[in-house]
């Protein structure tokens, strides 16, 4: 089969011929529709960031697919099933597994980081860990349900527990950020929307943000001054989805008394956050990962009667041979692009 393989930081990834895998005993293999491309592949690519499988390998984790073969013992699947594979795979038994907390599994692997990934024309995938995706579910825009649409509803609903009438704020409107406003306008939340590129503000509005601020317009980029103003006190829930400290302390500095900062964006640099304010004002700061698998079907749902919309956030698609222009895009940061599948 034709695979984009990583060699290693620094370097691009090379479109090769690989044997194509055969599924073992209670696995699955499939046939691989579409994959997002994430920002995490690119920490992996260019940032120096470890795989826990040594290279070579397959990056991509955010895919959906048919399948094509069926390992021994798997009675739950037939060939020619649609299917999406969640970005994280869980044990089952360890202890968060068994208290409801399988995104942080003990034991989790992760496509594309522990095991090959997606970004090829076929995947292997344990039976257990995929899910339908119903007809009326686009396979190749659904595929990043996987993690572009999980991770902002796992933080929206489990973490910030976002209640309808909740004043949200979501800090970076790129591929998670308009995930965020989205899901949270779905729950019901009034949503403000901060970014520095206007075209990533529109385009906000256009999934739900009640209001916008670019920092570059409001006063010594004071958003908290600019959210006070706008609703009479701080938000409810804000959540931060760059991975910077000073967009980290700019959420937290947004949020009311008894408010919630959840930080979705990854970094691995300290923030300063007043620890006096989090306690006198019993505030919460907090960190969200993933999703569990026990609501990924209510997410596939939302998707197929339009609660979230999937179709228009897919604004580029490349075939393998291309998979390194995908990541230019990436790198480049264009304002007009909010996530890019590879269709092996």
């Amino acid at each position: 089969m034709k695979a984009a393989v990583f060699h290693g930081s620094g370097q691009p990834l090379k479109v090769e011929e690989v044997p194509t895998p055969r599924p073992g005993a209670g696995e699955i293999l499939v046939k691989v529709a579409a994959c997002g491309v994430c920002h995490t592949d690119m920490h992996y690519i260019d940032h120096g960031v470890p795989t826990f499988k040594t290279p070579p390998m397959i990056l991509g984790h955010e895919a959906s697919g048919t399948v094509a073969g069926l390992g021994e013992g798997v009675t739950n699947w037939k060939e020619g099933d649609r299917v999406l594979l969640p970005a994280v795979l869980s044990c089952g038994t360890c202890r968060q597994c068994r208290i409801g907390r399988e995104n942080i599994c003990q034991h989790m692997r992760m496509f594309g980081n522990h095991v090959d990934g997606s970004y090829a024309e076929y995947v292997l995938a344990p039976a257990k860990d995929a899910l339908v995706m119903p007809e009326d579910v686009p396979l190749i825009e659904g595929s990043i349900i996987a993690d572009a649409i999980s991770t902002p509803f796992h933080a929206v609903v489990n973490r910030g527990r976002v209640k309808p009438g909740d004043w949200v704020a979501v800090f970076g409107c790129g591929g998670v950020g308009i995930n965020l406003v989205q899901v949270a306008a779905a729950v019901g939340a009034s949503v403000i929307a901060i970014d520095l590129m206007p075209e990533k503000l529109e385009m906000a509005e256009k999934f739900g943000a009640q209001e916008t601020i670019n920092p570059n317009e409001v006063e010594k980029g004071r958003v908290d001054k600019a959210i006070k103003k706008m609703i009479g006190d701080g938000v409810d829930v804000a959540f931060e989805a760059i991975g910077n400290p000073k967009t980290i302390q700019a959420a937290y500095n947004t949020i009311r008394m008894g408010g919630t900062c959840v930080v979705v964006g990854y970094t691995h640099l300290p923030a300063e956050i007043p620890v006096s304010k989090l306690m006198f004002f019993e505030q919460s700061l907090i960190g969200s990962l993933g999703c569990r698998p026990v609501d990924y079907p209510r997410i596939i749902e939302m998707v197929r009667i339009g609660k979230i919309r999937v179709r228009e956030l897919v604004t580029g698609r490349f075939d393998l041979d291309h998979i390194n222009d995908a990541f230019d895009l990436l790198r480049n940061n264009d304002p007009k692009t909010l996530r890019s599948v590879i269709v092996p």
